[in-house]
């Protein structure tokens, strides 16, 4: 049995978190999902599977989705609401399915703490704990206004507002990202990876799906947020990203990732 089971529509950056974290600290997680158009027609649970046509037809769970999911109509047991009354995914569970954790940093923390013993990725004490949460707490600032630029995107329905909005954030959360690593720092946070850097990159990578947008943002006449010359206004921070891409507990679920992206764009 794994130590934490995760649905979640995939792929998704952001349950990378878990995943990354799990395999620095010797943690057992079990991810459950799939495609986002699909998960319309999966039991959303503990025990979380596709849905027979007659199961379909039957369930009495119907609620209606949100965020990405509006227009959907999903099958979200009684139980799963119980253990996440926001109704989300990420979706993760305890092994007995009894206590649901929800948001991909608070996952990412679960995480850690199981396998504080093998690696300390929440930090070395109080101090560096606090630290790696206010990295945490930035990131939710720039990933809200992410989000609702790439579902936006996604639906060719960005407009200039929203484009300045996740313009700004990531200029905000970049720099001080950049500052964190001046004048030649290794990690975010004290000596070694810690939450701080695995959270960076799966919200940097999840922002590089506007990579895959090129023809939408030339349509509504708005430049690309990551621009050409970001290495140059950034080297920090994409040297960061460029390091971490290639470690062994990030390379599975990044680099390929990536890789498609770059290679829709046609960018490096």
């Amino acid at each position: 049995m794994s130590d934490l089971r995760i649905f979640s529509y995939l792929p998704n950056p952001r349950i990378w978190k878990a995943t990354i974290a799990a395999r620095l600290c010797s943690v057992d997680v079990e991810v459950r999902g799939s495609s986002p158009t699909e998960l319309a027609s999966w039991r959303w649970d503990f025990d979380a599977r596709p849905l027979t046509p007659d199961e379909h037809a039957a369930s009495a769970d119907v609620r209606a989705g949100t965020v990405g999911f509006k227009g959907s109509s999903l099958r979200k047991t009684a139980a799963f609401m119980i253990a996440h009354p926001f109704g989300t995914v990420p979706a993760a569970f305890s092994p007995d399915g009894k206590t649901g954790i929800f948001e991909s940093n608070s996952i990412m923390r679960a995480v850690a703490r199981l396998g504080e013993r093998t690696f300390p990725l929440y930090g070395r004490d109080a101090y560096e704990a606090s630290r790696i949460d206010s990295f945490l707490d930035a990131s939710l600032v720039f990933a809200r206004d992410a989000q609702i630029y790439l579902l936006a995107l996604m639906a060719g329905t960005v407009s200039t507002e929203t484009h300045a909005r996740a313009r700004d954030a990531f200029a905000v959360y970049a720099a001080g990202i950049e500052q964190a690593l001046s004048p030649d720092r290794r990690w975010l946070v004290g000596d070694d990876v810690t939450l701080a850097d695995i959270c960076f990159v799966a919200e940097l990578c999840l922002f590089f799906n506007e990579r895959a947008t090129v023809a939408i943002l030339e349509k509504s006449a708005l430049p690309p947020i990551l621009h050409a010359q970001l290495g140059g206004a950034f080297p920090r921070m994409m040297g960061h990203l460029r390091r971490l891409r290639a470690h062994p507990a990030f390379a599975p679920d990044v680099e390929s990732y990536l890789t498609k992206l770059e290679t829709t764009s046609g960018r490096d």
